[in-house]
C-alpha cells in the first residue's frame, strides 16, 4: 500500500492520551502541536520523576496521576510503555475507554501486544495496533522532537479493526509526518527482526564483546574508535527495559533471522580463512547495493556521520 500524499489535516482527533511519556510520545506531543491535530493533550508515566519533568517542559495539556485518568474521554489512547507492561496498562485503562474511542499502541512487536490487549478491550472500543519505525539512542520527556517521524514508516496492524478506525488513525500518522503502511502482525515481526531487533542484539554483542576483551582496555575502546564500532555504541545504548521486552516477546523470528545470521557469518569465516577474495568481493558488492537502495528511498542520508551530526542531543 503506498503512502498518500501529505496535505494539510485538519483536526483528527479532540483529545489524545498518550500512557508513557518517553522519546516516542513525547515526539507524538510536538508533532501533534506541529500539525495541530489533537484539540487536547493528557499524558500519564508512572514514574513521578518523569510526570514532574513533563510538566515542567509542557509537554502535555495534562499530565495525570493515573493512567485511567489520562485515558478518561479520550478519543486516541495510544500505549506507549515497554511491550511487556501493555497488557496490566490496558487492563487498568479499560474501565475509562469511551465508547468508539481508538486505542493503538507503539510497540515494536505485534502479536504478542495483540494477545495481552486485546482481552482488556472493551465492546465499542477499536483496537489498532500500530508500530512507527523511528527513534534514536535517547528517552525520556526531554528527549522527544517534532520531526522524529518524517518520511518515516509507521506500520499499522488492523487485524480485523473497523475500517473507519484504521483510515483515521494512518491520517492521524501522516499529519505527524509518517508515510504509512499495514501489514500482518506476523509478518510485521518478521520484517522487524530482520530490519531491526537482530541488528540490535548483534550491537549489543559486538560491544560487549569490545568490553570484555582483556588484551584491549576501556581506553584504548573509546580513544580508538573508529565509525564502525561508533554506530554500533549508539544502537547499544537504546532502553535496556524495551529491548529485553522486545527480545522475549519476539523470540521466534529474532532467533531464525539470528541462525540465519550464524549462517552467512560461517560463509565469510571460511572465505577469509581460504583466502578467497572473490568471495567476499562479490558478498560486499551485493551488500553495498542494499545501503545505496536504503539512500534512495529517502530513508537515510550518504553523509559521513549518517545525517546524525544535526541531531547529536535529545531535543534538537
Amino acid at each position: 500500500m503506498k503512502p498518500e500524499d501529505k496535505r494539510p489535516t485538519p483536526m483528527i482527533y479532540e483529545r489524545v492520551a498518550l500512557i508513557g511519556l518517553g522519546l516516542i510520545a513525547s515526539s507524538m506531543a510536538h508533532a501533534m502541536r506541529r500539525g495541530r491535530v489533537a484539540g487536547e493533550i493528557t499524558g500519564y508515566a508512572r514514574s513521578a520523576e518523569t510526570r514532574a519533568v513533563a510538566r515542567e517542559i509542557g509537554l502535555c495539556d495534562r499530565v495525570c496521576e493515573s493512567a485511567a485518568e489520562a485515558a478518561e474521554g479520550a478519543d486516541l489512547v495510544v500505549l506507549c510503555v515497554p511491550v511487556g507492561a501493555m497488557g496490566a496498562v490496558a487492563a487498568e485503562i479499560a474501565p475509562a475507554l469511551k465508547p468508539g474511542a481508538t486505542l493503538s499502541d507503539v510497540g515494536s512487536v505485534k502479536r504478542a501486544v495483540i494477545a495481552q490487549v486485546s482481552p482488556h478491550v472493551p465492546r465499542g472500543v477499536h483496537f489498532v495496533p500500530a508500530h512507527p519505525l523511528a527513534g534514536t539512542e535517547y528517552s525520556g520527556p526531554r528527549a522527544g522532537f517534532a520531526t522524529l517521524f518524517d518520511n518515516r514508516w509507521c506500520i499499522l496492524v488492523p487485524e480485523g479493526a473497523d475500517r473507519t478506525a484504521v483510515d483515521r488513525l494512518a491520517a492521524f500518522w501522516r499529519a505527524l509526518g509518517a508515510n504509512v503502511d499495514e501489514m500482518d502482525a506476523d509478518h510485521h515481526d518478521r520484517v522487524l527482526a530482520v530490519v531491526s531487533h537482530a541488528p540490535h542484539l548483534i550491537a549489543y554483542t559486538m560491544v560487549g564483546v569490545a568490553d570484555h576483551l582483556e588484551t584491549v582496555t576501556d581506553r584504548e575502546v573509546i580513544k580508538y574508535s573508529a565509525s564502525g564500532f561508533r554506530d554500533f555504541t549508539r544502537i547499544a545504548a537504546s532502553d535496556p527495559t524495551m529491548w529485553r521486552d522486545v527480545f522475549l516477546t519476539n523470540r521466534d523470528a529474532t532467533l531464525d533471522i539470528l541462525g540465519r545470521f550464524a549462517e552467512e557469518l560461517f560463509v565469510l569465516q571460511r572465505a577469509i580463512r581460504m583466502g578467497d577474495g572473490q568471495l567476499l568481493f562479490d558478498y560486499f558488492t551485493r551488500t553495498r547495493a542494499i545501503r545505496r537502495g536504503i539512500i534512495e528511498a529517502g530513508q537515510d542520508t550518504p553523509a559521513p556521520d549518517f545525517g546524525r551530526a544535526a541531531a547529536a542531543g535529545p531535543g534538537e
